[in-house]
């Protein structure tokens, strides 16, 4: 808050502040209290920052009148107090109900920035998409921090917009891959019923066999599957273990002796800048393998994602995968590491080393969201 306090003061042109709060609607009373919208602007005042715009978080809109007090009791022009209502459908209708206020124009015009009309064109088609879908796709995800409700956003956001993309309802059902674990002798009974299934990343032995045994079902049902990070690890050493035939391969994470490390921690990364035993992050450019499931979705050769992770696919077992069909259709741009892998003659099963999720958008869905969740429409057109 300091920092705000201070750049104000030093670029008092060239930024606003905009202030959110809520104003509760108390049902008992039947009335809107704006006394905590007060409040809070007063606590910032006292500390030197002060709201040219208030939007006001309210489960209706707000009357004349209560704009009237809040501009007031605020020492704000009351044009300068925007109601933020609950939308009905979805958070995507923010924008266009804020751009009916004008909040856009207004803001530009404090900035003296050029402004026209905004062209909310696409997000318009995103929401006629979203209330208007043509099926329904069912999507299990399954993941060791299920219990915490926000450990996945980004990747259910990112299969929202593949749903946005396909023009279909979603609805995702979250399953604690421990609890797979701990019945995986009967997983098809535990997790059954979705069209297709995701497997998140993460760290760490919990739950390793529960998305070690999704995999399993998808491959062996033809089910879509799609892997991320950690999802596409668990599918190279479920391959390795029911395909090959190496019951002892495992990644060195969760087991260091393994007799067969199909995912490791290789020589080849430790001269590496990010690799090794730190973690490889940030953007890496990836060469995509033509005439495979990636190659169609981003239809180019070289893409760039970013990563978060310590652990490789060991292309000592490179060969091997390939002649029974698991392929790696990506790798980092000049080099060997693994970045992408597919099975093939699966209709849809693909796991990748980085986070596309980082990069989808409602307006322009990640292209692997976007054809997982076709694959998963049209196996359910299989069914």
């Amino acid at each position: 808050m300091e920092a705000i306090r201070q750049f104000r003061h030093e670029r008092p042109k060239d930024c606003i502040n905009i202030h959110l709060t809520y104003v509760p609607y108390l049902k008992a009373a039947g009335e809107v209290k704006t006394k905590p919208t007060q409040h809070s602007v007063q606590v910032l005042r006292e500390i030197g920052i002060f709201a040219d715009f208030i939007l006001c978080r309210s489960e209706n809109s707000l009357s004349e009148e209560i704009k009237d007090k809040i501009s007031l009791f605020c020492s704000i022009p009351k044009e300068s107090v925007i109601d933020e209502p609950d939308v009905e459908f979805s958070i995507y209708e923010v924008p266009i109900s804020l751009n009916k206020q004008g909040l856009d124009t207004k803001i530009c015009r404090m900035l003296n920035l050029p402004h026209s009309q905004a062209n909310l064109s696409k997000w318009e088609e995103v929401m006629y998409k979203m209330i208007n879908p043509k099926k329904k796709v069912v999507i299990g995800v399954v993941g060791k921090y299920i219990q915490h409700q926000d450990a996945y956003k980004s990747v259910f956001e990112a299969l929202r917009h593949g749903a946005i993309a396909n023009q279909v309802d979603l609805e995702i059902k979250s399953f604690e891959s421990e609890k797979v674990s701990e019945n995986a002798h009967r997983v098809e009974e535990m997790i059954s019923g979705c069209d297709g299934y995701l497997v998140p990343g993460g760290f760490g032995e919990r739950g390793w066999m529960g998305k070690i045994m999704t995999a399993k079902y998808c491959r062996e049902k033809n089910i879509p599957y799609f892997g991320l990070c950690l999802g596409m690890q668990v599918m190279c050493v479920e391959f390795a273990r029911h395909v090959l035939g190496l019951t002892e391969a495992n990644s060195t994470e969760m087991d260091p002796h393994t007799l067969h490390p199909i995912i490791s921690l290789l020589n080849e990364q430790k001269g590496m800048e990010n690799l090794g035993g730190t973690m490889r992050l940030g953007a890496y450019s990836c060469k995509v393998m033509q005439g495979s499931k990636a190659y169609a979705a981003y239809g180019k050769e070289i893409i760039s994602e970013r990563h978060r992770h310590r652990y490789e696919f060991n292309n000592e077992y490179k060969e091997a995968c390939e002649e029974k069909g698991f392929i790696i259709s990506g790798v980092i741009e000049n080099g060997r590491l693994g970045e992408i892998a597919e099975v093939k003659n699966h209709p849809w099963m693909v796991g990748v080393q980085y986070h596309p999720e980082f990069k989808s958008k409602p307006t322009d869905p990640h292209p692997l969201f976007r054809e997982f969740i076709k694959a998963c429409l049209l196996n359910q057109c299989h069914e």
